[in-house]
């Protein structure tokens, strides 16, 4: 476990000169270099309303971080970078970068797979970390406290706290509002990210190494884990009285993060291979919402950091996972309704 990795100064500090970083400092100067930059760029291939189309969102949201968003999480040792908010970052890199790769072969241009990742990567952000604090209301909203002393927490992904299943209809939406934007054909757009969003997974799991959380139940495993006083195991374990007094490490557990990891990477390994198999548009997409729901509630019963919920004796994640099994059976039987044809033929190069 490793929860904060170190800490980014917030001012600029040469001698009797200092200049803040974030808000309304530098950072927020080189942003809007860089936003110009990009626009430019843009313009000598693309129109006003096709720049416009691609950077506007993402160039306002990342303003509204440098210049709003940042500050609120200074600790008064600067902003934390947080082991989970890192390998959170790893995994939209890698994700994207796979989905590139996969995109050329396919037909699928480089920037329209960036445009796509940035925004199924922020709205999925927005959608399990809102799904999270639903979950864990009372942990951010205790009586008394009220929205704006909140938001801090609330914003501060970094730190952890974000529910895979939550960024589902977010994402989806993203992503179903890009392609109807850019006439891209949504079930081969799907097929193309679909791999790279489980390799996204599995190293997202890592950051949940990182910071302690999703973790297993006991266990005496060879591979099992401790983590140490004050993290997620070792409260829980505290909590419920499995602890001596003063214990500096939680009991072995299972490595439920790892595991998770795994599944993932395994699974899109699994749906690379199927690609050249599929036989329809969306078939790939429809082998990763049958797969993975399925390995996800094996994997929920080695978790024990979710309660049982509804009376149904299931975590919140079984619950979903069985409503997006039947999602999966919907879609294939839809898809098995759809002409047999090479599924390369239908990806056009968008214009």
């Amino acid at each position: 476990m490793l929860s904060t990795l170190f800490h980014i100064p917030t001012r600029l500090t040469l001698g009797d000169w200092s200049l803040p970083l974030f808000g309304w400092g530098l950072g927020l100067a080189v942003w809007a270099v860089v936003s110009a930059v990009l626009v430019a760029r843009s313009l000598r291939h693309r129109s006003w309303r096709d720049t416009a189309a691609a950077l506007v969102l993402p160039l306002v949201i990342t303003g509204g971080l440098v210049g709003f968003i940042l500050p609120l999480l200074d600790d008064g040792q600067g902003i934390p970078v947080r082991g989970y908010g890192v390998m959170l970052l790893a995994a939209a890199t890698a994700g994207t970068w796979l989905s590139i790769w996969r995109g050329r072969a396919l037909g699928f241009d480089a920037d329209t797979i960036v445009g796509l990742a940035f925004e199924v990567f922020l709205w999925g952000l927005v959608g399990a970390r809102l799904f999270y604090v639903l979950e864990y209301r009372e942990q951010f909203f205790p009586p008394g406290r009220s929205l704006v002393a909140a938001l801090p927490d609330v914003l501060n992904l970094a730190a952890g706290g974000l529910v895979v299943f939550g960024s589902l209809p977010t994402a989806a939406l993203a992503a179903w509002r890009y392609a109807a934007r850019r006439g891209l054909p949504i079930l081969a757009l799907a097929d193309c990210i679909a791999p790279g969003m489980l390799v996204g997974l599995a190293l997202g799991r890592l950051g949940c190494l990182l910071n302690g959380c999703c973790y297993g139940g006991p266990c005496d495993l060879p591979w099992a884990l401790q983590f140490p006083a004050q993290s997620p195991p070792w409260l829980d374990q505290a909590a419920r009285g499995l602890l001596p007094a003063g214990a500096a490490w939680s009991l072995p557990i299972h490595p439920a993060q790892l595991y998770a990891a795994l599944d993932a990477a395994l699974l899109a390994g699994v749906a690379m291979a199927f690609t050249p198999l599929a036989r329809r548009p969306g078939e790939v997409f429809a082998l990763v919402l049958t797969l993975h729901p399925i390995s996800r509630l094996l994997l929920e019963a080695i978790r024990i950091d979710e309660p049982p919920v509804f009376g149904t004796g299931l975590s919140i994640s079984q619950v979903v996972s069985i409503v997006l099994l039947a999602l999966a059976l919907a879609l294939w039987w839809w898809l098995s309704r759809q002409p047999v044809g090479p599924v390369h033929s239908s990806l056009a190069t968008p214009p």
